[in-house]
């Protein structure tokens, strides 16, 4: 068997397995019945939807002949890790991590963090870009959580408190 493209079938062998892991998920809820869902009916008919995606894509990678340029290449680290950290830093330092002695700074600092270090994932950052693209997003996250919505969850670091 000759992979004709490696992006569609390493893209397609994920949505499996992610599928596979939603509907496996799903099965820790009641399920239901079209006519009575459960909490787990949503879940569990989306893995099941993404599985079938996936070997459809999976089975376009196989079929035809080899395209060029369709080679996936190296993993690009740099990227990797800034957005994975990013998204460590934001849920940290949101609610804090007791069991490591970290408070909660709330959803401000949170925010600035996760874009500042979600920037250099790109070569070319900025950090006037970032700071600007954190503080539209603080005030929009602001207004649309807390004052739209009325989330209870902290905004501001444990000092600044009320």
């Amino acid at each position: 068997m000759k992979i004709a493209s490696q992006k569609d079938f390493l893209s397609g062998i994920m949505f499996m397995a992610v599928g596979i892991a939603f509907a496996l998920g799903a099965r820790n809820f009641d399920i239901g019945e079209a006519a009575r869902m459960g909490p787990g009916y949503f879940p569990f008919m989306l893995g099941i939807l993404l599985a079938v995606l996936g070997v459809v894509i999976t089975l376009q990678g196989v079929r035809g002949s080899p395209r060029a340029g369709e080679d996936i290449g190296t993993l690009s680290w740099r990227p990797l890790l800034f957005i994975l950290g990013a998204n460590l830093a934001f849920g940290a330092l949101l609610v804090g991590v007791p069991a490591l002695g970290i408070p909660a700074f709330g959803l401000i600092v949170a925010l600035y963090a996760l874009v500042i270090i979600s920037g250099y994932a790109r070569p070319d950052h900025r950090l006037k870009e970032s700071i600007v693209l954190a503080t539209i997003l603080a005030v929009g996250s602001y207004v649309a959580f807390v004052y739209a919505l009325r989330l209870q969850f902290p905004v501001l670091p444990w000092f600044l408190q009320p």
